[in-house]
């Protein structure tokens, strides 16, 4: 009887529970999509954070770069023509150390026999500006600086550097720009390769310290068609590439991979290092190690997880916060309006069946078994609308992943990045 009359009443007054069953509806979605949008922007700055540094690297050691200017700062490429002969075609690299000043190699030494530094690791990042095409004219000489216009015309613009064609004075030439990353390839366990998953090929060998192997990240590859056994050339040098990295999240630290030495050669910064990847022995002494290899190595820069925390992409981890402590009392409104919302609905749906209620009562139904019939009905219309409550959540949550951007953040020539939804 009690679950026939139930049916019947819900049937009768639809409209009326399928109101409170949305307005319980919409306060769950809401709490559902808001912390879905909380929790992602944690996960993000997490991955930002892990791949900004890289599998097992607590903090890394730099020093900044110090502005100059003049000529003598710009790339400087130079052709000589072979007889006025237009179908010559002429090729020149510029290898750059960008990002950070150089720090010398031993300074990688002092600062792993630091107290607290379990080990440490250095890298070299460089920058590549390759200029090749055909002149006419018995001499060609060109100042160019990289991305800018000046000098016959320039403009530049591309993947993750400038490229494009330069023209004037008879001549036509194409630029390219591209980033290559020096890693020590004797501690395979630090550095920036750590962030990324060889996905074609292999890694580099601790017995390849000064071979000609290079390894391409996969975005870099696709772009220039290269696969496992093709050849790179880097000023007039040839190297054979080994591997395919895919970076595990955001973007790759550099283009192209080679062993420390060898980019050491190629830039002609021999035993110097841009960057150091430091290893804790006590993840929660990291704060102390900073302090003393801050007091110790004069003149660096020492930034640690926690550091790029406070300041990644525009503050991530503010934003973070701010989001989870919104999302939390937001939730907490949004459920108590809803349940207040159901409850007075409801309450006025009994108030206007006193009749009804004195009719059951007049065939002999009890107080206690009215009272069980109106919580049977609220029960049943809280049920409908958390399922369907849920129901939205989730497909408000999938809607907010699948549209919301990417966050990244750089450190130098590093970069990383994670979805916030």
């Amino acid at each position: 009887m009690f679950f026939t009359y139930l049916r019947r009443e819900l049937r009768r007054r639809r409209k009326a529970a399928l109101v409170v069953a949305s307005g319980l509806a919409l306060g769950i979605a809401l709490v559902i999509v808001v912390n879905s949008v909380s929790s992602g922007m944690g996960k993000a700055q997490d991955k930002v954070l892990q791949s900004l540094y890289g599998l097992g690297t607590d903090m890394t050691v730099t020093k900044a770069a110090t502005a100059t200017a003049g000529a003598s700062q710009q790339p400087r490429f130079q052709f000589d023509a072979n007889n006025n002969d237009s179908s010559t075609t002429q090729s020149s690299d510029r290898v750059m150390v960008q990002g950070f000043t150089t720090l010398a190699s031993t300074t990688v030494t002092k600062v792993a026999g630091q107290k607290g530094v379990s080990d440490a690791v250095g890298g070299l990042s460089l920058n590549v500006v390759k200029v090749d095409g055909q002149f006419t004219r018995g001499q060609f000489q060109q100042d160019q600086g990289s991305g800018t216009e000046g000098g016959g015309g320039n403009r530049g613009g591309g993947t993750g550097a400038p490229q494009g064609e330069v023209t004037g004075g008879g001549a036509n030439f194409n630029i390219n720009s591209y980033s290559v990353y020096g890693t020590d390839v004797t501690k395979p366990a630090l550095g920036p390769l750590t962030s990324s998953k060889i996905t074609s090929g292999r890694t580099f060998t601790t017995a390849e310290a000064n071979s000609k192997v290079v390894v391409a990240d996969s975005a870099y590859a696709k772009t220039k068609k290269l696969k496992v056994g093709s050849t790179v050339t880097i000023k007039s040098v040839k190297y054979k590439v080994i591997g395919i990295a895919t970076a595990t999240s955001g973007d790759a630290a550099a283009n192209l991979y080679i062993p420390l030495t060898q980019a050491q050669t190629l830039s002609g910064d021999k035993n110097k290092v841009t960057t150091i990847y430091v290893k804790a022995s006590d993840s929660k002494q990291i704060s102390a190690v900073k302090k003393t290899i801050q007091g110790n190595v004069s003149g660096t820069t020492v930034t640690t997880s926690a550091d790029l925390a406070d300041t990644v992409s525009g503050s991530l981890s503010t934003a973070s916060s701010l989001a989870t402590s919104v999302g939390k009392w937001l939730s907490i409104a949004v459920l108590i309006a809803a349940f207040l919302v159901a409850g007075l609905l409801t309450s006025s749906a009994v108030s206007r069946r006193v009749r009804e209620f004195g009719t059951l009562k007049a065939l002999g139904w009890k107080s206690g078994r009215v009272t069980r019939q109106v919580v049977g009905e609220a029960v049943v219309n809280g049920l409908v609308g958390g399922v369907l409550g849920i129901a939205l959540g989730l497909a408000g949550a999938y809607v907010v992943t699948a549209i919301s951007p990417t966050l990244s953040a750089s450190l130098g020539s590093t970069a990383a990045g994670g979805r916030a939804g």
